[in-house]
């Protein structure tokens, strides 16, 4: 309830008093927060992994207050769109958000992913702590020893910054339009492929 509150809290500040809201984990949570290109596939993906009590769609990474999608798109904001994930780090850990994070998105298209093209789609790891950043290094390490991609992962590692939440139609955009033409030809191909390799961390 209290996860649900603060998300409702803001959307609500997204929306209509147009004010950041900057996202705090309730006690015993974490939070990760990871770009991968259309943030309808990650959120979608991480809505249905044990141990995540939510997934929020929004903007990180820019030099612009308070951006709107529209400006997102146009590239011009610096944002990346990016989800913040709460987690139980009793039931989940962070290293195993960022198992899944590899393989449902390409680390070595630069700032594209598809036919999603401009540096709001860049593949990116925000870390909110100094153990998160070790973390992530360590992952990308092991993703590119293990030759996941033929191409060279060039998934940015940086400090996070602001979260913006995005507009409320954004919000469980898959769940809520899943024959919608992108929905059904890019993000349903990402969820079947969670659902294949991660049958066991399915909620």
């Amino acid at each position: 309830m209290q996860v649900q509150l603060i998300f409702v809290l803001c959307l609500v500040f997204t929306v209509h008093s147009e004010t950041e809201c900057e996202m705090a984990a309730p006690a015993g949570r974490q939070l990760a927060t990871v770009a991968g290109g259309c943030f309808w596939c990650i959120e979608a993906v991480y809505n249905m992994h044990k141990g995540v009590h939510s997934a929020v769609s929004g903007y990180m990474g820019g030099k612009k207050d308070k951006p709107t999608y529209e400006e997102v798109c146009k590239g011009t904001t610096g944002h990346a769109e990016v989800v913040q994930v709460t987690f139980d780090p009793q039931v989940v850990s962070y290293a195993e958000l960022l198992e899944v994070f590899w393989k449902v998105h390409d680390p070595t298209t630069l700032n594209r992913q598809g036919n999603d093209v401009g540096t709001q789609y860049r593949s990116a790891i925000y870390y909110h702590d100094d153990e998160q950043k070790r973390i992530a290094e360590a992952s990308k390490a092991a993703a590119t020893e293990a030759q996941l991609y033929s191409g060279t992962i060039v998934t940015e590692i940086t400090k996070a910054s602001k979260f913006f939440p995005a507009e409320a139609y954004h919000q469980e955009y898959y769940k809520n339009n899943p024959n919608q033409g992108y929905c059904h030809a890019v993000v349903g191909p990402k969820v079947k492929k969670f659902k294949e390799l991660f049958r066991e961390k399915l909620k």
